[in-house]
């Protein structure tokens, strides 16, 4: 159910990536859960369809069979209505930008986007969440990155889609929330806006999980501080709320020890490892200025969609069942938009 704040009715979403931690947490369970907490919508994961599709049919489907993933997702989209769930987003697809023209590489992303697009008609969700790209060897020139934007928002638009382009804070060339909407404001869609989150931006421009301290370290901790303020009273005044299409809501845990500095095995970048399984509830062991860039936010003027995305490796052992998970969840937001 929406919160209230100010007189305004602000509606609440949960990320289905951010919830269950065994196999016998299916996505009905994992819908329940987040319906019977008072949510009133979902961020669908694109794992979630994929766990769902082996639920239904005794095996994972290809990811790019694109038939058999509309099919799944016209049975998440029952399952969705019969809980009153809207699905407000589908997530997460990266590394869509930047790409030299005539390559492999560019070929693939837009194809992939002609099939999350068909998945999202099948599911009802008119929202597409891009992540900013962490590839290596893509263009760091502004009018490419927006031009792909742009031609991805043109092709959603025919199918009366929206495209909400988000900061990765170990993005190749747009890591800040000012990053992409330079991007998004060089694009120039009137589907195109922003998806903004409390851990890409305070993770990024504020904490540091390779630090003793876990805060930058590059500079002062005084200019830290004055950086911060700076960023978020330039966000106040030059975002328009209209070009917010949701705020994602999680904290981060302080690194003790701190992580490496380099890329792991994976060749994902040490912000990109603290996100994947460090990210708590606000109020449950983190420390990053969550309550900070939310009020930035909303003095854009914003009372859309707060959607809790988290990605916590210490909550099964902090909570007994998902329903117990989600309930603190809500109680976090409520919190949040008391303080």
């Amino acid at each position: 159910m929406p919160i209230d704040y100010q007189g305004s009715k602000v509606p609440t979403c949960y990320a289905t990536c951010s919830i269950g931690h065994e196999e016998s947490h299916t996505l009905p369970l994992k819908l329940k859960a987040i319906a019977d907490a008072g949510f009133d919508a979902i961020e669908l994961s694109m794992p979630d369809i994929l766990s769902y599709g082996k639920m239904l049919n005794s095996q994972e489907p290809d990811p790019e069979d694109y038939g058999a993933l509309v099919e799944i997702s016209k049975e998440i989209r029952v399952q969705a209505k019969e809980h009153k769930l809207k699905i407000l987003m589908l997530q997460p697809f990266a590394n869509f930008e930047g790409w030299p023209k005539g390559s492999t590489e560019r070929r693939d992303a837009f194809e992939r986007a002609e099939g999350w697009m068909r998945i999202m008609e099948a599911v009802g969700t008119d929202l597409l969440q891009v992540g900013s790209s962490d590839a290596p060897g893509i263009s760091s020139s502004l009018d490419d990155l927006a031009g792909d934007l742009a031609e991805l928002a043109d092709l959603c638009a025919v199918k009366g889609q929206r495209v909400a382009y988000e900061n990765w804070c170990w993005a190749t060339h747009a890591p800040t929330w000012k990053d992409v909407w330079r991007i998004v404001e060089k694009a120039n869609r009137p589907n195109l806006g922003l998806c903004l989150d409390t851990f890409q931006s305070g993770g990024g421009e504020w904490a540091d999980p390779t630090t003793k301290s876990g805060l930058l370290e590059s500079v002062s901790r005084d200019e830290v501080k004055a950086r911060w303020k700076q960023s978020l009273a330039e966000l106040s005044k030059t975002v328009p709320p209209e070009k917010i299409y949701l705020l994602q809501i999680s904290d981060a845990y302080k690194m003790d020890p701190p992580l490496e500095s380099e890329s792991n095995e994976e060749s994902l970048r040490p912000r990109g490892q603290w996100s994947h399984d460090y990210r708590p509830l606000p109020y449950d062991g983190g420390y990053l200025p969550v309550r900070d860039f939310l009020k930035a936010v909303f003095r854009t003027g914003f009372r859309g969609w707060l959607s809790m995305e988290v990605f916590d490796g210490k909550a099964p052992e902090k909570y007994s069942d998902m329903l117990d998970f989600s309930k603190k969840a809500m109680s976090s937001l409520e919190k949040l938009l008391q303080s």
